[in-house]
C-alpha cells in the first residue's frame, strides 16, 4: 500500500514563465523531503472565490535539491486554481500534500514512447528526463497549438535530440497515432498525458493493435471537452432539488455544495467513484472522463460528475445519498 499522503507548510521559493500562459512553480515544503517518483504529482491548497478547495499538480522533475517544481497552465475559464496559483508571488506561504502517483513509470521495458499534449507534458517530463538519465530506449512525441506553446522544449531536446518530436497544431502537424504504435517494440510501453480527444484517439489505436492493454499507461486532465464549458442546470428529482453549475464550477461541487453528500476520489475523470446515473437530458452530455468506453459513452446511462458537463440545457441524476 503507499504511503498516506502528509499535508505539510511551505513556500514559494521562485517562479517563471515557461510559456505565456504556462508558469513554473518551485516550492520548498517544511519537515523531511519525501522525493517524488515520475509521474508522481502533489495536492495544493488553493482558494476558490473565497473557499478552500485543492488541486492536484504533476511534479516535473525528481526534486533532487529538495524542491518541487509544478507548471501550472493559466486556463481563460479556469474553475480558480490556476488563477490563484498565478496570484502567488515568491515567499508566499501555501500547503501541498507529500507527492502520490497515480501513473508510475515502470523500468526496464525494451522500449518507451511517451506522448504529451499540452500541459499534459508535465508528468512526462519527469518520465523522459529519469529515462534519458537512465540509457532507456526511449523517443517522444509533444503535440501543442504553435512552437512557443512548448513548454521545455529545450531541456527535452538536450535529453533527448532526435528521439523528440515537436508537433505544432498551426503547422498543419498530426501525429500519427497507429503507426507509432506499429513501430513501438512489440514489448514496449506507451505512457501519454493530455486531452481527451487525443485520449481517446490513442486507446482506440493502441485496442486496434491487439497489444496488451497494460503496456497502455495515461494520465489524463478533465479540463478539456468536445464543446464549450457552459453553465447548466442539474436537476435530482428524487431530492426535489435543481442545482445550478456555473462554468467554474464541476457538477460534483456544485452538488456538494447544495449538501448532496457524494462519493469521489481522483476528481480527473479516471475512478469513476463520483459517477451518477443519468434519468435525462435537455442537451449535450460532454463526457470529459477516461473511466468510461466509448460504447458506455454513448450509451448516456451515467457521467463523472468530476469533470463530465452537459453542453447547455439540463439534465437529471440520481443519487442515493440523501441530503446533508
Amino acid at each position: 500500500m503507499p504511503a498516506p499522503l502528509e499535508w505539510r507548510q511551505a513556500r514559494l521559493q521562485a517562479s517563471r514563465d515557461l510559456t505565456a500562459d504556462i508558469r513554473l512553480f518551485e516550492i520548498a515544503a517544511e519537515g523531511d523531503f519525501v522525493p517524488p517518483t515520475p509521474g508522481s504529482h502533489v495536492n495544493v491548497a488553493v482558494h476558490v472565490e473565497g473557499r478552500a478547495d485543492t488541486r492536484s499538480y504533476s511534479v516535473v522533475d525528481a526534486g533532487r535539491d529538495g524542491l518541487y517544481r509544478i507548471a501550472v497552465k493559466l486556463l481563460p475559464q479556469s474553475r480558480g486554481g490556476s488563477r490563484y496559483m498565478w496570484s502567488l508571488r515568491p515567499g508566499a506561504r501555501l500547503a501541498v500534500s507529500t507527492p502520490g502517483n497515480h501513473f508510475e513509470l515502470r523500468r526496464g521495458r525494451l522500449e518507451y514512447l511517451l506522448l504529451a499534449g499540452g500541459i499534459g507534458i508535465t508528468p512526462i517530463h519527469a518520465m523522459a528526463t529519469a529515462l534519458a538519465e537512465a540509457g532507456a530506449n526511449v523517443r517522444m512525441l509533444y503535440g501543442a497549438r504553435s512552437r512557443s506553446d512548448f513548454a521545455f522544449a529545450d531541456d527535452l531536446a538536450a535529453l533527448l535530440g532526435d528521439r523528440l518530436r515537436l508537433v505544432p497544431d498551426e503547422e498543419g502537424g498530426r501525429i500519427d497515432v497507429a503507426g507509432e504504435i506499429a513501430a513501438l517494440h512489440p514489448e514496449g510501453e506507451l505512457y501519454m498525458c493530455g486531452p481527451i480527444g487525443m485520449m481517446e484517439a490513442v486507446k482506440r489505436a493502441w485496442a486496434a493493435s491487439g497489444r496488451p492493454v497494460d503496456h497502455l499507461r495515461f494520465e489524463t486532465f478533465g479540463n478539456s471537452g468536445r464543446y464549450a464549458t457552459l453553465p447548466f442546470t442539474v436537476k435530482i428529482p428524487r431530492l426535489g432539488l435543481e442545482i445550478e453549475v456555473p462554468p467554474n464550477r464541476t457538477m460534483l461541487e456544485a452538488i456538494e455544495a447544495a449538501g448532496v453528500a457524494m462519493i469521489h476520489d481522483c476528481k480527473r475523470g479516471e475512478c469513476g467513484l463520483c459517477a451518477l446515473p443519468i434519468i435525462e437530458t435537455a442537451g449535450v452530455v460532454d463526457h470529459r472522463d477516461v473511466f468510461f468506453s466509448d460504447e458506455e459513452k454513448s450509451s448516456n446511462a451515467k457521467l463523472c460528475t468530476c469533470v463530465s458537463r452537459v453542453a447547455g440545457g439540463s439534465i437529471s441524476v440520481d443519487t442515493a445519498d440523501r441530503a446533508a
